[in-house]
């Protein structure tokens, strides 16, 4: 069985209009912000009251008037991947690259059709697009976002069940990471916290609890070891030692520790509904998974609890 896994996603600039699809995960998928336009406006509020068809009816009906719109492309995109129409989804994300004119604005189309992959747990298709985005902080020697764009793939990966290149993608992306210039304590702090408690999931997977007990352990000692760090961070070591928990068949301890972590978390929802089938209240499962599919965020999280928790309903 698949157990899942939260990245934070880029601030949206408009450039030339492009742009206002070049970081669609947060434009579309994300509640708040101003300046869309106010069909993305319109369709984001049916998605949250749970109206996708007619949020994507609002999305095609811009598209008729405007087929070079690269903002309702995006979000019919967006719907389309919750809707599990990933493939057709894909066509309009494909769009909005092809009608980037430049990487800059193309960097938020390729990391949408990654996420579109993500959808279908396809770590390889996730990482190709993701590594697009990549090359281009590289190019520009964003160091930090060279490391955020191979964990929010590896994130993918692992849930997708391929722990090698979900190991790989962690070790590069600690590895740029820390290459940033004049990186501060903090900085290096959280690259080496992340690649702990990466490793600590990677070995539960693997069914290594002791080595996933000593990650864990690890991860515990640099949070403390960094008050500036943990600041933010604090908040993901329940998630953790859940997680953790969780694969090493404690249940117990697994729901304590996970009761703790982000409760609107779709990947935290999922979780916790797993723990509860394990227990074997399976009412209290139905319950967590009911909210995880509900989710409208396009990220990692959520291009995991959404199918996952869909399949869940369906098969009760």
């Amino acid at each position: 069985m698949r157990i899942p896994s939260s990245t934070q996603l880029y601030r949206f600039v408009s450039l030339a209009g492009f742009l206002l699809a070049a970081l669609p995960l947060l434009v579309v998928a994300q509640p708040g912000g101003g300046n869309q336009p106010a069909f993305v406006q319109e369709g984001r509020q049916l998605m949250r009251d749970g109206k996708l068809e007619e949020a994507l009816a609002v999305y095609r009906k811009e598209l008729a008037a405007n087929p070079e719109s690269v903002a309702a492309h995006n979000a019919a995109g967006v719907v389309l991947d919750h809707l599990g129409r990933t493939s057709e989804a894909r066509t309009h994300f494909q769009r909005t690259i092809d009608l980037a004119p430049n990487p800059q604005a193309r960097y938020g189309a390729w990391r949408a059709m990654a996420m579109s992959y993500a959808f279908d747990n396809d770590c390889a298709n996730t990482w190709k697009y993701e590594e697009l985005a990549y090359k281009w902080d590289i190019e520009r020697g964003d160091f930090y976002q060279q490391g955020e764009r191979t964990n929010e793939a590896a994130r993918v990966c692992i849930e997708a069940g391929d722990l090698d290149t979900a190991e790989r993608l962690y070790r590069l992306g600690t590895e740029v990471g820390l290459k940033e210039p004049n990186i501060k304590p903090e900085r290096v702090a959280l690259w080496k916290f992340r690649l702990e408690h990466a490793f600590a999931r990677l070995a539960a997977r693997r069914g290594q609890h002791d080595k996933a007990k000593g990650h864990v352990a690890a991860a515990k000692a640099i949070l403390d070891g960094n008050a500036e760090m943990a600041k933010d961070q604090a908040q993901y070591f329940p998630y953790l030692t859940g997680y953790v928990a969780l694969y090493a068949g404690d249940t117990g301890t697994a729901l304590a520790e996970l009761g703790k972590a982000n409760q609107n978390d779709p990947f935290i929802q999922c979780l916790l509904g797993l723990a509860h089938e394990k227990k074997g209240d399976h009412a209290t499962a139905m319950e967590f998974y009911r909210k995880a599919a509900t989710t409208t965020n396009h990220n990692p999280p959520a291009a995991f609890a959404r199918p996952f928790a869909t399949k869940k309903l369906a098969a009760r």
